[in-house]
């Protein structure tokens, strides 16, 4: 299955669009998601420990704009959002 991650605020830094892609075998938790996408920065940004961070400390919303917590199942093509914490004074 095709899963969209929609990139907002911080995670923009992670692609020259406002998306990654990812091609998925099988139903897969958000908490393993998450792992795929640290695999990602990894592969294409040497382990950026902060982009790891914002992967870690993010929330993630379904594409009916839901917050969904990290035992939401994706099963099948869909859009998820990536949320990372906004800092400000």
């Amino acid at each position: 299955m095709k899963v969209i991650l929609e990139l907002f605020g911080a995670s923009r830094d992670l692609s020259d669009k406002d998306f990654l892609e990812f091609n998925i075998e099988k139903k897969i938790s958000i908490k393993d998601f998450k792992k795929k996408i640290i695999t990602y920065v990894d592969e294409n940004f040497k382990g950026n420990k902060n982009y790891k961070k914002i992967i870690e400390t993010s929330s993630f919303c379904s594409q009916d704009n839901n917050i969904i917590s990290e035992n939401y199942n994706i099963t099948k093509d869909q859009k998820i959002g990536i949320i990372p914490p906004i800092g400000g004074g």
